[in-house]
């Protein structure tokens, strides 16, 4: 064995502190900007929806999402000055989208409107606990229980599954204030940008939609570049 196999693999056994494996899980997967084309198919009831989109954010207060498969064309989400607007090509009419409506569907797919938008950190938001460690698809995970900080959060608590060797978070269920299981997240493909590892790549289940699954791809991935002002202005939702 190599010293550098070595290292790694005192590393990956070595048990890990929750939070401190929290932050390395943000550091990682939490962007300053982001640019990108994405591919959703969704399967419902035995029929699968294939839709097509451009999308930025900036931090956790701006992002843009344009649809650009043909029956969706021109539907445009705004996320700025803490407001999320949605733009109807068939109406012309912007909408606000707030309450409880962001909790709802995003194009009839399992994520919704608060999933696609949020960029938050997770280990400011949540307490962290390490649960034990599991095999997930073959891979040595670390398991972490989040709590939530505040009572405001879409889900109360969280299960993450991290792979011990790049700290991929390969699953998570998120949970309900009663406890039930809401949704499920596991990760496909993670690409490496500037040493950063990134899902590019993955799935949701929504579990109060039976037969149901979102899968969510995303290319030409560009992170932690300029994007300009113009991208997050109202104006651009009419164009």
């Amino acid at each position: 064995m190599t010293a550098g196999l070595l290292v790694v693999s005192v590393f990956a056994a070595y048990p890990q502190n929750a939070e401190e494996l929290l932050r390395a899980v943000d550091d990682n997967e939490v962007f300053s900007t982001i640019a990108y084309d994405g591919e959703m198919v969704i399967e419902y009831q035995n029929r699968r929806y294939v839709k097509t989109v451009k999308g930025w954010g900036r931090g956790n207060t701006d992002s843009f999402i344009e649809f650009t498969n043909q029956e969706d064309r021109g539907a445009k989400y705004l996320k700025t000055g803490g407001r999320l607007y949605a733009y109807s090509p068939d109406t012309e009419k912007v909408m606000l989208i707030s309450g409880h409506m962001l909790k709802e569907s995003m194009m009839g797919s399992d994520l919704s409107y608060e999933d696609t938008v949020n960029n938050d950190r997770l280990s400011d938001r949540y307490a962290a606990k390490l649960a034990g460690t599991e095999v997930f698809n073959g891979r040595e995970c670390w398991v972490l229980e989040l709590t939530a900080k505040s009572r405001a959060e879409s889900y109360p608590a969280r299960k993450l599954w991290i792979d011990k060797q790049n700290r991929d978070v390969l699953h998570t269920e998120l949970f309900a204030l009663s406890g039930a299981k809401l949704k499920e997240y596991t990760a496909l493909t993670v690409e490496v940008f500037d040493n950063r590892r990134f899902p590019t790549r993955y799935e949701m289940r929504d579990l109060l939609r039976k037969g149901s699954r979102t899968t969510f791809t995303m290319r030409n991935v560009s992170l932690d570049r300029p994007v300009a002002d113009s991208v997050f202005s109202q104006r651009n939702l009419g164009r």
